[in-house]
């Protein structure tokens, strides 16, 4: 449906303006080119699930197949494999998290290294105190953590302290404060809210949990590569990240973990594998952790899934982390000011903070046609995606979204409202 309400042609002509003077004045403009698919029509909301290929991770990809994988053979391992998972940890560190070599490893997916770090730091705990039975999250952080902070209590005897939260918002200082105390061993937090964007101050949060005694696990799937981190300089514990959103590795690509120096030695990972023993290939009658992170990884890495996110990293690392939120911020706004504009009026709220300092690199959209919306959408090459209840997301990815792209995207949802809502 096309409208011909002057008022509603004027609002759209004057976001075309806006979004043309945006995209001249990005600085990070020239990097969209560095992708696969931005030179097409197809509208991309989702790079907060799944980033767009940068077009140098082909030409990697399959220079690795043909030369290190069909010409290296075994004698890659030796000769660079074994060493990736921390090499290319440091570089996450460095670019994306704000830590120190030697803190963060590559391996696994989120949900193992979760489990991994949740139980660790629980054990921990216990073994120092007996009366810390309690790991507290709150009922709206992603599935997944939820269900292993479940698991992992009837596990080892523990207790879930559930935090109440605003599905448009999230976990709140006040909130954190009354949920932890002497029983309290650990506290999983999304440093974004995957629904609503919700940016939780990491730093503050942190503090308050220690000053309870407990220790923070943080998910940082929807923060790393879109918004900055100073895990050292805001006192982390422990992290998980994933890297198929804002780095780009691709379907499936293997998560990062981040253990602060201070934790290495005495925390005890619970999936004792070959690869963090002392001596990977001993192959001893007795588990040995190795020290430093090599004792958090179990099996195998995965080589060839943590590959083609060294380009987004070298990409980040030219931008800069700073540049990057800059630009995350100015699209999530242009999109809420286009949402004000274009869709309020056929009744479609903003499930989002508002303020740009308390908001991730996405913003969710709430309408009771949102979940036909999207079908259609998809159908029509423009693909956000949905979140019960009733919200349809919209993932801006800084280094490959332009705010041409946004404002098509808008408009798109604007149509397909109109003619299913």
């Amino acid at each position: 449906m096309t409208t011909t309400d002057p008022a509603a042609l004027r609002a759209a002509a004057a976001l075309e303006a806006e979004a043309s003077a945006l995209d001249a004045a990005d600085p990070l403009r020239a990097h969209r080119d560095a992708f696969l698919g931005a030179e097409t029509s197809l509208v991309y909301f989702d790079g907060n699930s799944l980033g767009r290929p940068p077009r140098a991770s082909v030409e990697r990809l399959t220079a690795f197949a043909t030369e290190q994988w069909g010409g290296r053979l075994i004698r890659g391992w030796d000769e660079s494999w074994m060493q990736l998972p921390f090499s290319i940890g440091d570089t996450i560190g460095r670019a994306v998290i704000g830590a120190a070599p030697g803190q963060t490893v590559v391996g696994d997916s989120t949900t193992v290294l979760l489990y991994k770090l949740v139980r660790g730091a629980f054990d921990a705990q216990q073994a120092a105190d007996p009366a810390r039975v309690e790991i507290v999250v709150d009922r709206d952080n992603f599935p997944t953590d939820r269900y292993l902070v479940d698991g992992i209590a009837r596990e080892r005897g523990g207790v879930v302290r559930w935090v109440d939260v605003d599905l448009s918002a999230g976990v709140t200082a006040d909130a954190l404060r009354a949920a932890v105390g002497p029983q309290t061993a650990v506290v999983l937090l999304s440093h974004v809210a995957y629904r609503s964007g919700y940016l939780a101050d990491a730093a503050a949060f942190t503090a308050i949990a220690h000053d309870a005694g407990a220790l923070v696990v943080w998910d940082l799937c929807h923060s790393a590569g879109s918004v900055p981190v100073a895990a050292d300089a805001w006192g982390f514990d422990l992290a998980v990240g994933c890297t198929y959103k804002y780095l780009n590795g691709g379907p499936g690509s293997p998560a990062f973990a981040y253990v602060a120096a201070r934790h290495q030695e005495t925390l005890s990972q619970p999936i004792q594998g070959w690869m963090g023993t002392a001596d990977v290939f001993a192959m001893g009658p007795d588990y040995r952790p190795a020290e430093g992170m090599r004792r958090f990884l179990s099996g195998t890495p995965p080589i060839v899934g943590m590959l083609a996110m060294q380009d987004t990293l070298a990409l980040i690392e030219d931008a800069g982390i700073d540049a990057i939120r800059a630009k995350s911020i100015a699209l999530t706004a242009f999109a809420v000011r286009a949402a004000d504009e274009l869709l309020a009026p056929l009744g479609v709220s903003v499930a989002s903070p508002r303020d740009p300092a308390a908001r991730g690199g996405h913003v969710t959209l709430s309408h009771p046609a949102m979940r036909a919306v999207t079908a259609r959408l998809w159908a029509e090459d423009v693909i956000p995606d949905y979140r019960d209840p009733e919200g349809l997301r919209i993932g801006l990815s800084p280094l490959s979204t332009s705010f041409a792209e946004t404002l098509a995207g808008m408009r798109a949802v604007e149509a397909a409202v109109a003619d299913l809502g």
